[in-house]
């Protein structure tokens, strides 16, 4: 099933053609891999009523994960997050958007949730679909295809990621990341899955179902076997020294004069003209049989691995709340666990800034940025959860 890969990191562009080849003349060539939690999910689906309203309760308790706290926190004000740019506009959530979102979570016995790239934009990593969005400027993500059949799409490919890796890895978990894994330590929410590829939710504390995989593992295409993302790091600078120090030594600060002109985009790629790693760029290959090494992460025009997709899917037949967070599920591989949660009688809520694929039969649809009503949803009502 054709799908989308975030595989978002930075991506830069140079203001002048000049400057570029003064930087980039003389060359042509970081990461963790927490385990993996798959956790099957063996429950039948329970229908749960949503009335989409809700009474006012005062707060009689928080909901915290083990070494944070929410009591007495300040939720971020829009103007803390990341990058305005990135995150797409939207007025904050009101008092009753937030209760309205408590109650769906707190009736709920058996939550699953979907994240999607609207949580991520808030720690500065862009999108594609939104108004902001990578489509939006006409920029197109490599396919599996392009990425199996030419070593210079390969080459490529790697010689940009190469480079826009270091700001990526440097992204943070925002409040909404963090919420979600509070909930999680205390047993409010019952499986989580992302779309995303940056493993935010990791550092936040989650353990996810990456839909999609992740930038953080590499793969070989021939025999199998996989490592940490900062080990091929090492063996792409090992391999293209003067390339290396000459990106190393770039200012990815976008507000600096010294940037000439960098642009964030997804797909984990710069701008460079293509002489400078069409030739002489060069990729290691596995360690094991020589063969082609990728991302583990799902490319568009791929399809999520089946033993993944019926975790998920799974999950979904089995809960009786589904929520869909930051995502517009307009991939067939996010959007069928919506539809089936929804068709197995599961109520189901959309947070999403914008129209999302499941609009027509949510049981109720939220416009907002998470990192602003998640925290916010912490603090209200109990949950039915002792203060931690």
């Amino acid at each position: 099933m054709a799908m989308a890969t975030r595989i978002s990191s930075q991506f830069f562009f140079f203001s002048s053609f000049i400057n570029a080849r003064k930087v980039l003349a003389h060359f042509m060539t970081d990461a963790v891999n927490p385990a993996r939690r798959y956790c099957k999910v063996h429950r039948k689906a329970t229908k749960l009523s949503f009335s989409g309203s809700v009474k006012y309760v005062q707060t009689v308790c928080r909901i915290s994960a083990p070494g944070t706290t929410w009591e007495g926190a300040d939720i971020p004000p829009a103007d803390a997050l990341k990058d305005r740019k990135v995150v797409p506009d939207s007025d904050p959530p009101s008092t009753k958007d937030v209760n309205l979102l408590y109650e769906f979570v707190d009736k709920s016995t058996k939550l699953v949730a979907l994240t999607g790239a609207g949580i991520s934009t808030e720690c500065g990593i862009p999108d594609y679909r939104s108004p902001n969005g990578a489509y939006s400027t006409g920029f197109k993500p490599i396919t599996h295809q392009q990425f199996t059949r030419s070593s210079r799409a390969r080459r490529r490919y790697w010689a940009r990621s190469y480079a826009g890796w270091r700001k990526f890895n440097q992204s943070k978990p925002s409040p909404a990341h963090t919420a979600l894994a509070s909930l999680e330590k205390v047993n409010r929410l019952n499986f989580l899955i992302t779309q995303n590829v940056d493993r935010l939710h990791h550092r936040a504390g989650s353990s996810p179902l990456e839909l999609h995989g992740t930038v953080y593992i590499v793969a070989c295409l021939d025999c199998g076997f996989s490592f940490p993302r900062e080990m091929f790091q090492d063996q792409l600078k090992s391999l293209n020294p003067k390339w290396a120090a000459a990106i190393e030594s770039l200012d990815y600060d976008s507000k600096s004069d010294k940037s000439f002109g960098m642009k964030q985009r997804p797909d984990g790629d710069i701008e460079i003209d293509e002489q400078f790693w069409e030739e002489d760029f060069h990729i290691p290959t596995c360690s094991k049989c020589n063969g082609v090494l990728k991302p583990d992460v799902v490319f568009f025009g791929d399809n999520v691995p089946k033993e993944r997709a019926n975790i998920a899917m799974e999950a979904a037949k089995g809960c009786d709340a589904f929520l869909v967070l930051g995502s517009s599920v307009m991939t067939m591989s996010a959007f069928r666990l919506v539809r089936a949660a929804h068709e197995a009688g599961a109520a189901t809520a959309i947070v999403n800034i914008g129209k999302t694929r499941a609009d027509d039969f949510a049981d109720l649809k939220i416009n907002a940025r998470l990192g602003e009503i998640l925290p916010r949803l912490l603090n209200t009502g109990s949950l039915s959860v002792p203060a931690i």
